[in-house]
């Protein structure tokens, strides 16, 4: 009875053996199987290695400057420019590997050791994914589902896991995992978030800063610097305390930085804010045209938005910065002095000037049926007067406003009548400045703030130029008749009589100071630095307006100009691009070359779509070209533009009220022209030295808002501050190299341009021609 009791007992035993063994066995096998299954795509689509190699991702476009800056991105959801391991602060690898997966460079996609601890303490001493998975999910799986399908999904990451290690090394998979994740305020990638959180180039992070990203993958939304910072700081010191315990970093240096504060430098990036935003509007313009005129070799579409493409552009990141500043240094100045002047008390009908009330409603009435307030109601069906009910209804909004002397924002409750008048009454800049030689433009800025003054000033406005279209005439006149700067007409009223050179009407323009600025003769050096009237009224006379509008045409002025006398007094609409592209001209040895943004484009892959080649034609012959840039030169050293280098010590005027940053005294030769439009609706100051021709026009966006005095509202007091203090800030930075030598003298010049020996005859009532408080400055 005994041996029949033993042998069931191992019978028995014998039978749960066989029994764990059929379980194990087909564990495994179901285990084997869930996993073909699932690698056959049986629990959903698996990507293949031709999707794993080109996994989808929106790229966006970068926009690179000339000295290799990012300027700013074309994007629609991502905000997304990948770069490669070598590209990556080695803080943010190590960061990474001590938070997310301390074996990383041990396991092959699925870490065993982490897995089983997972499984056996049910998650509560940490994970199991690696990195490979995390970005297996991202890329491919999405977010984690809810009961057995989870486990589906998991499968899925491990798989994919596995294929992403073989086909990649583990630094394309740091690569790409610190590209693909969304680190919020649309800093899509690595890069992006470097640059919005702390102004720097992923190389550059720092260890506290590469600590405070990588805490960031944990959740971006709940470790959001910006709305969270403690909550953010905590997460930080965490991926520090990691970063000690692995032995990356010592307690001492841990200690340390956990002390320190988050120290964001915040930068949005959006397409309205940022560096060159009126730049990068042209930009997009330009892109989308050039798209639908460059297939891709398969015949679809590039996407401005989705593909990646790189953008090189002629545009210097110092100098657009320094265009910028002195733009916003000198514009709140300018803008206060003109509020001052435009006070209920002073102007009942401020802003506008010249026009009664009837008159002012009239314009704004015409201004609402131009606004997209009226487009997007009438579109929705509102009847005009329900339209035009609602322009007189208070409304929440935010606004722009100067305050303590830089752009700023205020909330307000407004009429949106009221608004767009308060709008009106600011002064809005434009500046383009360029490279003659080569026709590379370096800095752009169509206004002082994009997001509320979206109206590029420099190719998309046009405005009248005054007398910066004076060269023009003198220009044609020294070609055609041969003249010298040094020679002599007389300072007297002049008329062009009716029916001549197609004139309607006989016209008798006058001098700036009127009966005043009359008297003696005048060198044609000296008639234009003190922008004599009825001097280039004489010469448009001689040579005839046909030759002055050809001239212009091949200067590259493309807008229209009547064929008339009066456009040498600058009544034609030009804009700053074509004046800057003219005047590039006479520094560029009489050879015209087109204004360049872009010179490459390029794919993600770095291949080159398309090279600018340059268009240029000779206009002039180097000599005339040189006698223009000498009679240009008249103007700073003895006209309207002489505040650039002379300090004038008179105090009749207070001109410190708006004059920003004076005096200037530039002691190297520079040639340049101011323009003051009639009732100083427009302000302009065109300035060059050898190797840097820079434009600057200063108006409202209504010619009827203007300074009521040529006091304070000439180029030279409007726009000439502006050049003055870009100058000074290029000048200042000696990387870039700006000229400070004396423009290149032909060596057979046979016009005399040396006028110390002509004695001209002044009237000693004459203020010089120069405009009323200039001379006196």
């Amino acid at each position: 009875m005994v041996k029949k009791k033993k042998a069931t007992t191992a019978q028995d035993f014998s039978k749960y053996i066989r029994w764990f063994w059929m379980l194990f066995v087909g564990g495994v096998f179901f285990v084997t199987l869930l996993f073909l299954l699932a690698s056959w795509g049986a629990f959903g689509e698996m990507p293949d290695h031709t999707v794993l190699e080109n996994p989808k991702t929106h790229l966006a476009t970068e926009i690179i400057s000339s000295d290799g800056e990012t300027l700013g991105r074309f994007y629609l959801n991502d905000n997304r420019t990948p770069v490669s391991y070598d590209e990556l602060s080695q803080n943010l690898v190590d960061a990474l590997i001590a938070t997310e997966d301390a074996r990383f460079k041990e396991h092959s996609g699925i870490d065993a050791r982490g897995t089983l601890r997972a499984f056996f303490f049910l998650g509560k001493k940490g994970g199991a994914s690696t990195i490979s998975q995390q970005l297996a999910r991202q890329l491919f799986v999405g977010v984690r589902s809810k009961g057995w399908d989870k486990y589906l999904q998991k499968i899925k990451e491990w798989i994919i896991a596995i294929r992403l290690e073989r086909q990649y090394t583990k630094e394309e998979i740091i690569a790409q995992y610190f590209n693909i994740y969304d680190f919020g305020n649309n800093g899509d990638g690595i890069r992006s978030a470097a640059e919005i959180y702390f102004g720097k180039e992923p190389k550059d992070l720092d260890m506290k800063e590469s600590a405070m990203l990588v805490g960031m993958f944990k959740s971006s939304i709940i470790y959001n610097p910006r709305r969270h910072p403690v909550r953010t700081k905590n997460r930080r010191n965490i991926v520090l305390h990691q970063l000690e315990y692995y032995n990356y970093i010592d307690e001492a240096v841990k200690d340390s930085l956990q002390k320190t504060e988050l120290d964001l430098r915040y930068s949005p990036q959006s397409h309205r804010d940022g560096i060159a935003t009126y730049f990068r509007n042209y930009l997009s313009k330009f892109m989308k045209d050039w798209i639908n005129k460059n297939p891709k070799p398969d015949g679809t579409k590039y996407s401005l938005y989705n593909d990646g493409l790189k953008i090189y552009t002629t545009i210097d990141s110092r100098m657009q910065r320094y265009a910028e500043a002195a733009v916003q240094q000198h514009m709140p100045r300018l803008q206060a002095e003109f509020f001052n002047q435009n006070t209920p008390e002073r102007n009942p009908t401020a802003p506008f000037l010249g026009l009664d009330r009837t008159g002012i409603n009239a314009l704004m009435k015409r201004y609402m049926r131009r606004g997209e307030r009226w487009r997007i109601l009438k579109k929705a069906g509102k009847s005009n007067a329900e339209i035009e009910a609602s322009f007189y209804k208070p409304t929440q909004m935010t606004v722009f406003e100067w305050k303590d002397g830089k752009a700023s924002e205020v909330d307000t409750i407004m009429k949106p009548i009221d608004s767009m008048r308060y709008y009106k009454s600011f002064l809005r800049p434009g500046m383009m400045s360029m490279d003659p030689l080569t026709g590379h433009v370096k800095a752009w800025v169509g206004g002082m703030n994009y997001r509320h003054f979206q109206y590029d000033m420099v190719k998309q406005g046009k405005r009248q130029v005054g007398s910066t279209f004076k060269p023009f005439v003198y220009a044609t006149a020294i070609d055609q008749l041969h003249y010298s700067p040094c020679d002599e007409f007389p300072n007297t009223p002049f008329c062009i009589e009716k029916n001549k050179h197609g004139n309607s009407e006989e016209w008798c323009p006058e001098n700036a100071n009127g009966e005043n600025d009359y008297g003696g003769t005048k060198t044609l050096k000296n008639a234009l630095a003190t922008s004599v009237n009825t001097i280039t009224a004489r010469l448009i006379d001689k040579v005839g307006p046909q030759l002055v509008v050809d001239l212009a045409k091949k200067l590259g002025i493309e807008s229209e100009i009547p064929v008339l006398p009066s456009i040498a007094l600058g009544v034609s609409e030009i804009s700053l691009y074509e004046m800057v592209g003219a005047y590039s001209t006479f520094v560029n040895k009489g050879v015209y070359t087109k204004p360049v943004m872009v010179t490459t484009i390029k794919d993600k892959n770095d291949t080159v779509l398309y090279e600018f080649k340059p268009k240029t034609r000779v206009v002039l012959s180097e000599e005339i070209a040189y006698v223009v840039v000498n009679l240009l030169r008249g103007v700073t050293e003895g006209g309207s533009g002489s505040n650039l280098k002379h300090d004038h010590k008179a105090n009749r005027i207070d001109y410190k009220k708006i004059i920003t940053g004076y005096p200037y005294k530039f002691k190297n030769p520079i040639a340049g022209k101011t323009g003051t439009t009639q009732n100083q609706s427009d302000g302009w100051f065109m300035g060059m030295v050898p190797n840097l021709v820079t434009g600057v026009w200063v108006g409202a966006e209504d010619r009827f808002a203007h300074f009521k005095s040529i006091t304070y509202g000439q180029g030279a007091s409007t726009a000439l501050p502006i050049w003055g203090l870009y100058m000074k800030s290029c000048y200042a930075d000696e990387t870039l190299n700006i000229s400070t030598e004396p423009f290149e003298k032909p060596k057979d010049l046979s016009i005399n341009v040396d006028c110390s020996d002509v004695s001209e005859i002044i009237d000693d009532d004459s203020s010089n021609g120069i405009p009323e408080g200039l001379d006196k400055f």
